[in-house]
C-alpha cells in the first residue's frame, strides 16, 4: 500500500502479443552501476486491452535530455505535470514540461478538437525512434493515453526511488476508445469508514485501469458518512460508529470537496449514494421524528440488512430527503445522485413505489440523473433513470424480465452481477476476508462474461447497458491493505469489460497480460491476491 499525493502509479492477449511482439534488450545501469537485461513491453500488452494496435519501427527511449511537450491549455500542462511527477522519481531525469514546440523529440501531448473519431475519451499514441505523442481530443482521453504510456514502460517506472534503465516504449501507433460510457467502482464507507486519504489512494488505482466513476456508498444502517448541515445528528451522531463497533467518522463538506476534486482531475466522477427507504437505522437513531412510531432505534453495528425504513407516510421524511438530496447535490457535479432502493423488507410495496416516485421528483428537482439498485425497476423509473443490476446469474425469471422490461421501456443499465464482480465475495473457501453469499468468485469468474449480452435472454437490448460497476461492500474490509487484496487483481478485468472491444475479450490471452501486472502492482505497493489461476510474472 503506497500513500496518495505523489500520483502512485499500476499491464499485461497472446492475441495481442502475437501481433504486436517488439522486444530487444538493452543494458540499463542505476544508481550502483549495475546493468540489467530489459525486454520492450509490446504495445498490446496493457489492461485494458486496446482497440488497434500496430507495431512499427524502433522504441522510443526516455532519456535525461527528454523534455515533456504540451499544448497552450491549461489541461494539457496539467496532465503534462502528472506525467512527469509519475516518472521523476524512477528515471532520476528532470522532465521538463514546456510548451516550447521547436525542435525534434521528446514526448508531445496534444489536444485536437478535430480528432472526432476519438471521441470524449479516446486518445492516441504513436511512438517511434524520434519522439512519442500521444492525442486526444478531451482531456479524459489525454489522460487515460499517459496510463497506457505507463504500462508500457518497465514496472519499476511505479516505483519512488531511482531505478536502472533503460526506459523505452515499443514503436508502433495505440489508438483506442471505450466500449461503454461507465466504467465504475464502488467503495463502501458505511459498514466501514474510510478516510480521504484511503479513498484518494483506491481513486488512484482505479484510474490506472481507465474507471471513470467512483460510486461512494455514503449511508447505510452502521454509518451516515456525509455532513448535511440541516440535519446535523446525521453525522455528529449516526456516524459515531461502524460495524463491530469501531469509531466510525464522516466526510465534512470541505473533504467530500476535496475527495471529489481529486477524482475530478484524474478523470473520475463520484457517483454519491444515500440509500433509501431501507438502509437507514443510522438516520432513524439520529432523528427520532424520522419514524413512524417517534422512537428512535439504538446505532446499530452487526451486518443484517432489511430491517429499517425511512416513515413513508410522513410529511416530514420528505423534507429530510430534499434537504438532505439538496445539499448533497450542490456538493457533486457530476451527473448522477444515487438513491439505493435496494432490500427494503420493511417497506411495504405499495409504500416502495410512493416513495420512489417521491425521491426521484426531488433528484430531478436538483439537476441529477437519478440511479438506483435495480429494485427500483419494480417501482416507476423515471425517464432517463439508470437501474444497477447486482442480480446473480440464477436471479429469478421474473426478476431479471422485470429489469428487462424496464430497459426495453429507456431505463438505462448499469451491470454489477454479484456473482461476478462484487469484489466483496470471497475468491475460494480459504479467503480470509469477504463473504460468499453470492458465490466464490475467482478472477477468470469476474472477467468471463459479456455485459452486452448477459441480460439478453430475458430480452434486455444490449443499446441499454450503460456500463459496468465492481462494487467492494466493507463489511469485512477495514483497511487499504483489505480493500486491496479483495479488489485486485478482479478491478482490472471489470475495467476490460468496460473499455475493451468485445473482440479482445479472451480470457487464455488477458490471464497472460494480467500476469505481467505483477511486478507492476508490486511496485506500487498494491498487496494483492496471486491467483493460482494467473501466470504471475516475477
Amino acid at each position: 500500500m503506497r500513500q496518495p499525493g505523489t500520483l502512485p502509479r499500476i499491464v499485461g492477449s497472446l492475441l495481442l502479443l502475437a501481433t504486436a511482439g517488439i522486444s530487444c534488450l538493452g543494458a540499463g545501469s542505476g544508481p550502483a552501476g549495475a546493468t540489467t537485461a530489459i525486454t520492450v513491453r509490446p504495445l498490446g500488452q496493457i489492461v485494458p486491452a486496446p482497440a488497434s494496435v500496430r507495431p512499427a519501427g524502433a522504441p522510443y527511449t526516455l532519456t535525461a535530455q527528454t523534455r515533456i511537450h504540451v499544448d497552450d491549455s491549461r489541461e494539457a500542462r496539467r496532465i503534462g505535470g502528472y506525467l512527469a511527477e509519475v516518472l521523476r522519481p524512477s528515471t532520476g531525469y528532470a522532465l521538463p514540461v514546456t510548451q516550447d514546440d521547436r525542435g525534434s523529440g521528446g514526448i508531445r501531448l496534444r489536444l485536437r478538437s478535430s480528432e472526432r473519431a476519438l471521441g470524449d475519451e479516446g486518445y492516441r499514441l504513436e511512438s517511434s525512434r524520434g519522439g512519442l505523442t500521444l492525442t486526444a481530443r478531451k482531456p479524459a482521453g489525454l489522460f487515460h493515453a499517459v496510463q497506457t504510456l505507463r504500462q508500457l514502460l518497465p514496472a519499476a517506472v511505479e516505483k519512488d526511488t531511482r531505478q536502472r534503465g533503460p526506459w523505452k516504449v515499443a514503436g508502433g501507433t495505440v489508438t483506442d476508445t471505450p466500449r461503454y460510457a461507465y466504467r465504475g467502482a464502488m467503495l463502501d464507507v458505511s459498514r466501514h469508514f474510510f478516510t480521504v486519504d484511503q479513498v484518494k489512494l483506491y481513486i488512484d488505482q482505479m484510474a490506472l485501469y481507465k474507471i471513470n466513476k467512483l460510486h461512494l456508498h455514503l449511508s447505510d444502517d452502521q454509518g451516515w458518512r456525509i455532513a448535511i448541515d440541516s440535519w446535523p445528528r446525521l453525522t455528529t451522531y449516526g456516524g459515531s460508529t461502524q460495524v463491530g463497533g469501531g469509531p466510525g467518522g464522516y466526510y465534512t463538506k470541505a473533504q467530500y470537496k476535496d475527495i471529489v476534486a481529486y477524482a475530478a482531475a484524474r478523470h473520475l466522477e463520484v457517483v454519491p449514494e444515500i440509500d433509501m427507504p431501507g438502509h437507514t437505522n443510522a438516520a432513524l437513531a439520529s432523528y427520532a421524528e424520522l419514524n413512524c412510531s417517534g422512537i428512535a432505534p439504538p446505532l446499530y453495528t452487526g451486518t443484517d440488512v432489511g430491517f429499517s425504513s425511512l416513515c413513508v407516510p410522513k410529511p416530514l421524511t420528505y423534507d429530510f430527503v430534499d434537504d438532505v438530496v439538496r445539499e448533497l447535490a450542490a456538493l457533486t457535479p457530476g451527473q448522477y445522485l444515487h438513491i439505493g432502493g435496494d432490500e427494503a423488507h420493511s417497506t411495504s410495496h405499495a409504500d416502495y413505489v410512493a416513495f420512489m416516485d417521491k425521491a426521484q421528483a426531488v433528484v430531478a428537482k436538483y439537476g441529477k440523473t437519478v440511479v438506483g439498485w435495480h429494485q427500483l425497476t419494480g417501482a416507476k423509473p423515471v425517464a432517463g433513470a439508470v437501474a444497477q443490476y447486482w442480480g446473480y446469474d440464477q436471479t429469478g425469471a421474473a426478476e431479471r424480465k422485470q429489469v428487462a422490461d424496464a430497459a426495453k421501456a429507456g431505463t438505462r443499465l448499469v451491470l454489477s452481477p454479484a456473482d461476478r464482480v462484487y469484489l466483496d465475495m470471497k475468491y475460494n473457501k480459504d479467503t480470509p476476508l469477504g463473504l460468499d453469499w453470492a458465490g466464490l468468485v475467482e478472477v477468470d469468474r469476474s472477467y468471463d462474461w459479456n455485459p452486452a449480452t448477459y441480460l439478453a435472454d430475458a430480452g434486455a437490448p444490449a443499446s441499454a447497458v450503460l456500463g459496468v460497476e465492481a462494487p467492494l461492500w466493507t463489511e469485512t474490509i477495514s483497511t487499504s491493505d483489505h480493500i486491496e487484496y479483495m479488489a485486485f487483481p478482479r478491478l482490472p478485468g471489470v475495467a476490460e469489460l468496460g473499455w475493451s472491444p468485445p473482440e479482445t475479450h479472451d480470457w487464455e490471452s488477458y490471464k497472460v497480460r494480467l500476469g505481467e501486472q505483477g511486478p507492476r502492482m508490486s511496485a506500487l505497493g498494491i498487496d494483492y491476491y496471486r491467483s493460482p489461476k494467473v501466470p504471475w510474472a516475477d
